[in-house]
């Protein structure tokens, strides 16, 4: 079973439905148990990152994520927010994150002559840096939905699973091991979000 995280960080019902439209048989739930016993999760969200955190840590989700992700090596993919709560910290507020990447949350730094607003908010593509089973059959001209005024740097080049490019080159998805995490919002992205979900979902490595 596919696990959604509900931990009050935004709507969560275009994800299910979209999941739903593919055919993947999905749950949201913030029964600790039942995202103890999924085969993958999802950890969807939007909102500031210290209220995220604060979130997760009230639901007592910290301990049982890591016990999850890190020692059982659960699949596990983070949405906009949620990818942002992988990392270390955030610009955005004061709250160490889940750390599981070698990263830390920026805010875009646009310069005030430019005509490019903040948040980023519509359709772009992705130059990928690695091979991972969430882009097959995804071409190099499908675009993806995004709606942020952060972004994710990565210490670890190797961490970076994607970039795009909004004024200055910067990271659209990461992933190492069993972690992906992607800042645009595939139950948005219509044809190509439904593949990165399908990709995710499947049971091909």
């Amino acid at each position: 079973m596919i696990v959604i995280i509900d931990y009050g960080m935004g709507n969560l019902g275009s994800l299910a439905n979209m999941l739903k439209k593919i055919g993947v048989p999905a749950k949201i739930t913030s029964d600790p148990s039942e995202i103890m016993s999924a085969d993958k999760l999802i950890l969807p969200g939007v909102g500031s990152f210290d209220n995220g955190m604060k979130k997760l840590k009230e639901l007592n989700f910290i301990d049982l994520l890591n016990k999850k992700v890190l020692v059982d090596k659960t699949p596990i993919l983070g949405i906009c927010l949620g990818m942002q709560l992988f990392t270390k910290s955030s610009e955005e507020g004061i709250l160490d994150g889940l750390s599981w990447f070698d990263a830390t949350t920026v805010k875009f730094k646009i310069d005030a002559n430019s005509s490019l607003k903040i948040p980023h908010m519509g359709w772009d593509t992705l130059t990928v840096s690695k091979p991972n089973k969430i882009f097959n059959n995804i071409d190099t001209n499908s675009m993806f939905y995004f709606v942020h005024s952060y972004h994710v740097v990565c210490n670890r080049k190797e961490d970076v699973l994607s970039t795009s490019y909004y004024g200055y080159e910067y990271v659209s998805s990461i992933s190492k091991a069993n972690i992906v995490g992607v800042q645009y919002h595939p139950e948005k992205s219509h044809k190509y979000g439904m593949k990165i979900l399908q990709n995710f979902c499947s049971d091909d490595n």
